[in-house]
């Protein structure tokens, strides 16, 4: 890290952080959120759920064993370590970094960022901001890295240029501008009406030896019926589900018109529950980390999951709909999972491909494609 680099952090209430910079000299604006994860930062930088964000990062050293190739992928190509072509993140704040040491490690994260052209901050005390965070709610903010000290002046005037980018329908920058199809081996086809996917639904899907089809999450339901699916998966993606009118209504038409199981992950699952009436609301903070614990209402069992969303869906919302409450969290209650009461379509709001994470709930992949099959 180049010493001559400076960096800030101001939030949207004033309160300045000031550290090292690292990766590029630019400034960025974004919502500031924390992830309290020990690992897997290649998956979250390039994890498009996190557009238009600054992540906090709590576990105090990153960078420990640098950044992969992505010429480590699997048979299909699809890079192992990465959920995204390219960093997605806004701006990064950590306490420290560290030398990488590992065999897989090709650059550092200094060097990615660099090459990216996305700022970060270190040297911070992340314990007081993401108490801040916890204690305020999530809160917009800029990060500024430069060679030049803090402007208190240019602070201020940052501060009032601030942009809510859970106001506006972000998906658009995520999704894909046309359909991306990979072939599968057992003739079964998968849908994913993208929304911003990780990489780790396609890798999963394609394990199983089906073919997979992202589309834009705009597609219509007449444009996604052209590919004969079996099955639907509804991905995750970025901002408010509100905003993703399209999406939708062609969900709402997929649960009424069609019998096709259908499977929405994350922000796919706020979708579903919009789609059959529901509503959602914004968490206090969010739940973004490998060790969140969601109860199976059904079973009694407890899974531990990884997580990223800032919404979910309101449970009152649901109760006259066709649609039952499958899974809570355990640490505060909310839903994170539902279920069609007849027909073959599950929503749950982490994401069962890990990535990184516990692999504890894959089993609903399985469950889906299951029914895929049958359909």
């Amino acid at each position: 890290m180049e010493e001559s680099k400076k960096a800030s952090l101001l939030l949207e209430d004033g309160t300045l952080f000031q550290g090292a910079g690292f990766g590029a000299e630019t400034e960025v604006s974004g919502e500031v959120v924390f992830n309290t994860s020990m690992y897997g930062y290649p998956e979250l930088l390039t994890d498009p759920s996190y557009y238009d964000q600054i992540v906090v990062m709590t576990y105090p050293i990153i960078g420990s064993y640098g950044v992969p190739s992505r010429s480590l992928s699997d048979k299909h190509g699809m890079p192992l370590h990465f959920e995204s072509n390219a960093i997605k993140v806004k701006g990064y704040a950590v306490h420290s970094l560290s030398a990488p040491s590992h065999w897989s490690s090709e650059r550092t994260v200094q060097d990615w960022l660099q090459s990216e052209n996305v700022p970060g901050i270190s040297g911070i005390d992340t314990r007081a901001l993401t108490q801040r965070l916890r204690t305020k709610g999530t809160m917009l903010g800029t990060l500024r890295v430069s060679s030049d000290n803090f402007d208190p002046d240019m602070g201020e005037r940052d501060l009032k240029k601030l942009r809510d980018p859970n106001q506006y329908d972000i998906v658009k920058n995520v999704s894909p501008p046309k359909p991306v199809v990979y072939n599968g081996e057992n003739g079964a086809r998968i849908v994913v009406i993208d929304c911003g996917a990780k990489f780790g639904i396609v890798r999963e899907l394609l394990a199983k030896g089906v073919g997979v089809v992202r589309t834009p999450y705009d597609y219509s339901l007449d444009n996604i019926l052209q590919f004969n699916p079996h099955g639907i998966v509804i991905s995750n993606g970025p901002g408010d589900p509100t905003k993703c009118e399209k999406t939708i209504e062609t969900t709402r038409q997929l649960i009424n018109d069609t019998d096709l199981p259908l499977m929405g992950i994350c922000l796919g699952s706020q979708i579903l529950g919009l789609a059959a009436g529901g509503s959602t609301f914004k968490l206090k903070f969010g739940h973004r980390a490998v060790n969140h614990p969601c109860l199976d209402l059904k079973t009694g069992r407890c899974y531990i999951t990884t997580q990223n969303h800032g919404y979910t869906i309101e449970e009152k919302s649901i109760t006259d709909t066709d649609f039952e409450v499958s899974f809570k969290n355990v640490n505060d209650k909310t839903v994170e999972g539902i279920r069609h009461k007849t027909k073959k379509i599950i929503g749950v709001q982490w994401h069962p491909e890990s990535s990184p994470g516990p692999h504890d709930t894959q089993f609903l992949f399985a469950e889906f494609l299951g029914d895929a099959a049958r359909s």
